[in-house]
């Protein structure tokens, strides 16, 4: 890769790295591993620079390319493995909005990859049905399938969860 090609690279990622981590977080839940998301597809769009660089809508193509790594790292043996039981990190006692996205986060890990990815981009990262389709390679009325199986599922969890009806209680 030519030098010019190279720094045109590094500038494009360095802008684009901070909404890169939000949406990997976003998908996984977890720090660690939304930077092995990000950095598996800045490698990925490394070797297709030169293909991609001028692309009308490269910016969706690399947020594709984010979310096929995610759902397809499912598919991968080391994603069973599980070191640990539980998150070693617990909330502060008394902060809701912290309870609330550890409980929303454990529901959405329990859902199909399919359907997180869906749910987190359509209302997590504000895509619409189109976009979302376009970056799962799927048809919309899939993603609208997805999206109301998702959201049910989220719903029967949350329901039996103690955290939330301690809430609704107060």
């Amino acid at each position: 890769m030519q030098a010019r090609a190279k720094q045109e690279y590094v500038d494009y990622v360095t802008a684009r790295l901070p909404s890169l981590r939000k949406l990997a977080f976003l998908l996984c839940g977890d720090e660690h591993r939304a930077d092995d998301l990000v950095q598996q597809t800045i490698t990925k769009l490394y070797v297709r620079w030169q293909r991609t660089s001028a692309m009308e809508h490269l910016d969706q193509y690399v947020r594709t390319m984010l979310v096929r790594t995610f759902v397809d790292e499912k598919r991968r043996p080391w994603s069973r493995v599980g070191l640990v039981a539980e998150v070693p990190d617990a909330p502060m006692p008394g902060d809701d909005r912290v309870e609330n996205w550890m409980v929303l986060r454990k529901a959405l890990a329990r859902t199909p990859r399919r359907q997180q990815a869906v749910l987190v981009l359509r209302f997590l990262y504000d895509q619409s049905v189109e976009d979302v389709a376009r970056a799962l390679n799927c048809s919309e009325g899939t993603v609208k399938s997805q999206t109301s199986r998702g959201l049910a599922t989220l719903r029967r969890m949350l329901d039996g969860n103690e955290l939330i009806a301690a809430q609704r209680r107060r």
